[in-house]
């Protein structure tokens, strides 16, 4: 009964500070971990990444981002990844899930350039009023191949939301 009780409680302080953290004005900075082993494409074994993301609340609940990524894979054809993008989030207050879209510039090597637009879905579990731990699962759909290069997976992130300029 204590354990449910404390549950009860701490999901109610999350809900409300999540409430107030997403207003218009505000600035967010964002950094995530992928891959390790948690996604998968038709092409790759192994991969570890990381994306860092930055941005601005234009609206209440709703944030636009510019983003940076790096990731490593097991594939030899294709090692090493980069990439830049830009996306939009929308949260919805009353719990911290948030829906996402963006597109991204992939680039490997000399031969490898693809754009990737994705979807995504996560939650903002707040630590405090400013930080977050953010997992979400992502898709993300390569036009280049199809069967070899989109992606679905798993990633963590840790944001934090700054105050209102």
């Amino acid at each position: 009964m204590r354990k449910k009780l404390m549950a009860m409680v701490v999901a109610l302080f999350a809900a409300v500070t999540a409430n107030a953290q997403f207003e218009e004005g505000k600035v967010y900075v964002g950094g995530s971990l992928t891959g390790l082993n948690m996604k998968y494409t038709g092409s790759e074994k192994f991969s570890i990444g990381t994306q860092v993301q930055a941005g601005l609340f234009v609206a209440d609940d709703m944030l636009l981002l510019g983003q940076v990524g790096y990731e490593h894979s097991g594939n030899k054809a294709i090692s090493d990844k980069y990439t830049v993008g830009v996306g939009g989030r929308y949260y919805i207050e009353q719990n911290g899930i948030y829906l996402g879209v963006n597109c991204k510039y992939v680039h490997a090597g000399k031969k490898f350039n693809d754009v990737m637009p994705g979807v995504e879905v996560g939650y903002a579990f707040f630590l405090n009023d400013a930080v977050t731990v953010e997992p979400a699962i992502y898709y993300d759909q390569s036009f280049k191949n199809h069967k070899d290069y989109s992606t679905i997976g798993f990633k963590i992130g840790v944001g934090v939301y700054l105050f209102k300029q």
